[in-house]
């Protein structure tokens, strides 16, 4: 007979009112991303020239993508030091400024036209 031997329980590393002020702190800016990506969306939305599905696309994209970001770093780093877990929040919060500089970019510059009705 085999025996399953208790998995030890592993305890948290931070207390909890840590692990709410980084993510509120970090959890501000990637609410101004957000912010930022709903006024770009309504501005290009009630422009001269409507947006096609591909623009309304990358534009929702551009919404959600923050937020699916803060929830997978918050879920990679909130079981670490409080060092660590602020890292891997800079860290997606890095890849939200680049996706959004990719963004602004893209729709800016000339191939932007191709999101346009």
């Amino acid at each position: 007979m085999t025996t399953s031997a208790p998995t030890p329980q592993r305890t948290r590393v931070l207390p909890t009112w840590l692990i709410v002020a980084i993510s509120v702190v970090f959890g501000l800016f990637y609410a101004y991303f957000v912010w930022n990506a709903v006024g770009f969306l309504s501005q290009a939305a009630s422009g001269a020239q409507p947006l096609n599905a591909y623009g309304w696309f990358v534009l929702l994209l551009s919404v959600l993508f923050p937020l699916i970001a803060f929830g997978v770093a918050f879920a990679v780093g909130w079981r670490r030091t409080w060092w660590e877990f602020a890292l891997v929040l800079i860290a997606g919060l890095c890849v939200v400024a680049v996706f959004w500089l990719n963004i602004l970019t893209y729709t800016v510059g000339p191939s932007g036209s191709s999101m346009l009705g």
